[in-house]
C-alpha cells in the first residue's frame, strides 16, 4: 500500500536524521571505548542523540500507522522521512523534550504529527495510530534493557551500562507519560474514538491545555513520588539497577561533577 500511496521522496530517510544516527554511532563507541577524555561529554552527546533519534521513531511510528489506516497525506508533509525539522511543532516534538532532559532527566512527550483523522475509517485504527508512538518507546526501553534482564552485562563497559539504563529510562518515563489518558497526551488519543460525542465535546476545549497540566501536576510532591514509584517499579521490573541509572544522570549531567563510585 505504502508504495501505491507515496512517492518515493517522500519515504526516502532524511540526511538530518542519518546526522543525528552518526553521531549516536560514533559517540555510542567514544563511550564503549572509553575513547573521549571526557567520558560524560560522551554520554552526553549520546544519550542525547539516542533520544532524539527514539523521538524520530516515535513519530514516525504514529505516521506509519496513519499511512496504513487511510491517511495518504503524511507522505507529502515529511513525516515518513524521519525529519525532525517537518514534525508541525519541531520544537514541542524534539527541542523542549532535550531541553526538559537536560534540565528535569525525564523523558517528556513531544508533539505530535498533525494526522488527517477524517481519513481514517475505524476506531480501532485511530485507536492504533495513537498507541503506535508510546510503543515505539516501549520497544526501545526493552532493547536498552536487554544486556540487564537477560543477564548479558560481562563485557559491557561500566560507562556504556549507565547510559543504557539512563536512556531506558527516559523510554520508561516517556512511554508512562504519553499513556496517561488525559487531552492532548497519546494515551486519550487511544481512548477518544470510544467516548460519545457530547463527552468528546466537553473535553474539547481543555485539550490544548492538558500536557501543560500534567507537567504542572509533576511538581505536586504526592504526585512527583507516586509517579516515580510507578518508573522505579518498572525499572525494577526490566531489571535495572538504581545505581546504573543513577549513575547514567550523574554521568549525563557532567558539568556537575560525577561521584567516584560511579566509575567514570
Amino acid at each position: 500500500m505504502t508504495t501505491a500511496t507515496t512517492r518515493s521522496h517522500e519515504r526516502r530517510i532524511s540526511p538530518v536524521f542519518l546526522a543525528i544516527l552518526a553521531v549516536m554511532a560514533v559517540t555510542g563507541w567514544a563511550v564503549w571505548t572509553d575513547f573521549a577524555a571526557l567520558p560524560g561529554l560522551a554520554v552526553f552527546l549520546f544519550v542525547t542523540s539516542a533520544w532524539v533519534v527514539s523521538l524520530c521513531l516515535h513519530e514516525y511510528a504514529h505516521a506509519r500507522t496513519a499511512l496504513y489506516g487511510g491517511d495518504v497525506t503524511v507522505g507529502a508533509k515529511g513525516y515518513l522521512t524521519l525529519n525532525p525539522l517537518a514534525y508541525t511543532h519541531a520544537v514541542l516534538s524534539v527541542v523542549l523534550p532535550v531541553l526538559f532532559v537536560i534540565m528535569g532527566g525525564i523523558g517528556l512527550p513531544g508533539g505530535a504529527v498533525f494526522v488527517d483523522r477524517g481519513r481514517i475509517g475505524s476506531r480501532w485504527k485511530h485507536s492504533l495510530v495513537s498507541a503506535a508512538g508510546p510503543l515505539t518507546n516501549v520497544l526501545f526501553a526493552l532493547v536498552c534493557t536487554a544486556p540487564f534482564w537477560l543477564d548479558a552485562l560481562d563485557g559491557v563497559p561500566p560507562a556504556f551500562r549507565y547510559a543504557l539504563a539512563f536512556l531506558a529510562f527516559l523510554q520508561v518515563t516517556a512511554a508512562l507519560l504519553n499513556f496517561l489518558p488525559v487531552p492532548g497526551l497519546d494515551g486519550y488519543g487511544v481512548a477518544e474514538p470510544w467516548l460519545s460525542y457530547g463527552l468528546k465535546r466537553r473535553i474539547e476545549p481543555y485539550a490544548p491545555y492538558g500536557f501543560f497540566v500534567v507537567i504542572a501536576l509533576l511538581f505536586v510532591p504526592a504526585v512527583n513520588g507516586a509517579f516515580f514509584d510507578a518508573i522505579d517499579a518498572l525499572m525494577r521490573a526490566l531489571g535495572v539497577p538504581e545505581a546504573s541509572r543513577y549513575c547514567g544522570a550523574r554521568l549525563f549531567r557532567f558539568w556537575e561533577g560525577t561521584p567516584e563510585f560511579c566509575g567514570a
